[in-house]
């Protein structure tokens, strides 16, 4: 039977049907893996960031006063579509691979037990407290350029 409601109980089925507990320790060893794995996401997080920020940053070409401008920021020419950058690949297979994570997660969460829920959501604040506090001062930097917004 699948829960609606938010239910606290040591038997639990999460994301397949061969993970379920049934006693104390087997439902304590799935609580940790929760939060193992929400601490690995902000950690994937993070190496995602930095890298994007270290490839936009090794990218940015020099401005230079004389040149024109593009006739058409949004589209792409063809020449730069084809050049495959390897940091802009491995920043994508991250976010990737982050999203899956992420997704697993909250489908962890929707079997809605309380301890599913409580040590994912405590795996993700440890997490953000190791690998992602130090974003926010540069994180308005990377993810917006633009001074006014």
């Amino acid at each position: 039977m699948m829960h609606m409601t938010l239910y606290w109980s040591v038997e639990v089925t999460l994301l397949v049907d061969s993970w379920r507990t049934d006693s104390w320790p087997s439902y304590l060893l799935t609580l940790l893996a929760c939060a193992v794995a929400s601490v690995f996401y902000q950690y994937m997080e993070d190496r995602r960031i930095r890298l994007r920020s270290m490839s936009a940053a090794a990218a940015t070409p020099p401005s230079n006063p004389s040149e024109p401008s593009p006739a058409s920021p949004l589209i792409p020419k063809l020449s730069r579509l084809r050049r495959v950058n390897p940091a802009k690949l491995a920043s994508s297979v991250l976010f990737g691979v982050n999203s899956a994570i992420g997704y697993l997660l909250m489908l962890a969460i929707m079997s809605f037990n309380g301890g599913v829920f409580l040590s994912i959501v405590a795996g993700l604040t440890v997490g953000y407290w190791l690998f992602r506090f130090s974003d926010e001062e540069t994180s308005a930097a990377v993810e917006n350029p633009c001074a006014c917004a």
